[in-house]
């Protein structure tokens, strides 16, 4: 399980998508410290200390990264954090509404934990977050 105090980055450009994820958090009764970039470049900046972000110390435990995201996709992030040798070791899955194989096997050329489909109604979804967390027990 992730320790309390660690740090969960989600990077998610939909409003929505955010408030669910924020929700079925709480209903899995995970206090960990989110923080939510809307953007690859975004979480980019935050997880370096750049372009006035403040940086994320320590890096964030585990990264929930959409695949369709403006300016940057998740697989253009994925590419350039595994080029970062600060970067690299962190911990990422894919939560992305694309079921496409190009995708899943794009995103698992830079070893991603886990891919997971995000599933349609607020109880599937705080069971695939349930199952996120239970990677880490």
């Amino acid at each position: 399980m992730l320790n309390a105090h660690e740090t969960i980055l989600l990077v998610e450009d939909d409003r929505v998508d955010i408030m669910t994820v924020q929700r079925a958090l709480k209903k899995n009764e995970i206090g960990n410290p989110l923080r939510i970039a809307r953007t690859g470049l975004e979480a980019l900046s935050m997880l370096r200390g750049e372009d006035g972000f403040e940086k994320i110390s320590p890096p964030p435990a585990l990264i929930l990264l959409d695949l369709n995201l403006p300016k940057m996709s998740g697989i253009e992030f994925l590419r350039e954090l595994r080029d970062d040798p600060e970067l690299k070791e962190l911990r990422i899955i894919v939560l992305t509404s694309s079921n496409e194989p190009k995708d899943r096997a794009a995103a698992f050329e830079y070893d991603v934990d886990d891919y997971i489909v995000k599933p349609h109604s607020f109880d599937e979804f705080t069971r695939a977050i349930a199952t996120i967390l239970a990677l880490w027990e």
